[in-house]
């Protein structure tokens, strides 16, 4: 059974004279969690049938955009030792550059579009992807695509860039996997971010500004600038980061985490505590330190191959969370946000062209593995 969780994000202040645009962006945005889903055998009809549950949910209540988790669409297959190519082809979706959004006409997630469309709601939701290039290499990634209902068409791709876990499986009986370094290339597309039309009113466009003196007069009266994560990238500061170097809004990222894996220290409840624990403190810093909301969004409860954390959630640009997901199951976590919120971090603690010191920064990108000073 799928629950609902409202919240309208009241938080803040009274706009002052000190924001840069005190006028009201409003919108109306949730997480669709998405319960276990069971084994790798899960029919992807159910799963779709769920999914549109929620969208219908979404639509009652009038939410504009939903953001459904990472690989939405199956079990977390890269918790499995897959050593069939043609097991784990049913796993993945063909996508080429002749055809980059073919996910969209897929029997597996078309209906999930069509009903988006027909509500007139954005989605983001995430797959696996199977890309081909020009030259015939196959490369398969973790991949979000964000889908415009006002467009209808996709608008945005991301593929998950920190791919964690590991190669070659844990042979150990019991153990959890986690093999999406076996099952996935690092995402090759950087954090991009785009801007959404159709879903704030009075949106400043283009051909409005052009005669403009000052460029800096329509930041934060354009249509909303949006990022994509995935999962472990959310506890990168350098991701968040790239995305608030754009002016980001709102930051949209599913996940599959786990909650327990008995061959790492602590009991089952100690452990999933933990996980949750650093799942908030990560979205609440990166929207904090970026002046950004986030939406983040679950697969959650307890599949064959273990157990997933739930946590779904909206967080706010103060870094506080507007509202959670309070089961483990299907439930959609909604809330109404206000973007121009975003202004009073944007203009004051974190306004970077006055306060960032890129000189002292060449380190962050120079630099992979940890280099400790010598030793005394």
């Amino acid at each position: 059974m799928s629950s609902i969780r409202p919240r309208l994000d009241n938080s803040f202040r009274a706009a002052s004279p000190m924001d840069t645009n005190p006028e009201q962006r409003l919108l109306t945005v949730a997480a669709a969690q998405l319960g276990p889903i069971a084994s790798l055998n899960s029919p992807r009809s159910d799963v779709l049938a769920r999914m549109i549950k929620l969208l219908q949910q979404a639509s009652e209540k009038n939410v504009r955009l939903v953001v459904f988790p990472e690989l939405t669409f199956t079990t977390f297959f890269p918790s499995y030792v897959i050593d069939d190519p043609e097991q784990l082809a049913q796993f993945f979706e063909p996508a080429s550059q002749a055809e980059p959004y073919a996910v969209t006409n897929s029997l597996h997630s078309k209906p999930l579009i069509d009903k988006a469309a027909e509500l007139g709601i954005d989605i983001s939701f995430g797959y696996a992807e199977r890309w081909t290039e020009e030259d015939g290499r196959v490369i398969d990634y973790n991949t979000a695509v964000y889908y415009s209902a006002s467009q209808r068409r996709c608008v945005a791709k991301y593929r998950k860039v920190h791919l964690p876990g590991r190669y070659e499986p844990d042979r150990r009986p019991g153990v959890t996997q986690q093999l999406e370094k076996r099952y996935f290339t690092p995402g090759n597309l950087g954090f991009q971010a785009f801007r959404v039309p159709g879903l704030v009113g009075k949106a400043l466009k283009a051909e409005d500004a052009k005669d403009l003196a000052n460029p800096e007069g329509t930041w934060g009266r354009g249509d909303p600038i949006v990022g994509m994560l995935i999962c472990n990238d959310r506890r990168w500061a350098e991701a968040w980061r790239c995305y608030g170097l754009q002016g980001v809004e709102l930051v949209l990222e599913g996940y599959n985490t786990t909650a327990f894996a008995p061959q790492y220290e602590g009991t089952e409840s100690e452990q999933e505590s933990e996980a949750l624990f650093h799942h908030r403190l990560s979205c609440q810093a990166g929207s904090y330190q970026n002046a950004c909301f986030s939406v983040h969004a679950a697969k959650a409860g307890k599949e064959d191959h273990g157990s997933l954390i739930a946590g779904s959630s909206i967080v706010n640009p103060d870094g506080h969370i507007v509202v959670e997901s309070r089961t483990k199951g299907d439930e959609l976590v909604y809330a109404t946000i206000d973007l121009a919120r975003c202004r009073k971090g944007k203009g004051r603690v974190f306004a970077f062209d006055k306060h960032r010191r890129v000189e002292h920064y060449s380190r962050l990108v120079e630099q992979v593995g940890v280099e400790e000073p010598a030793l005394l």
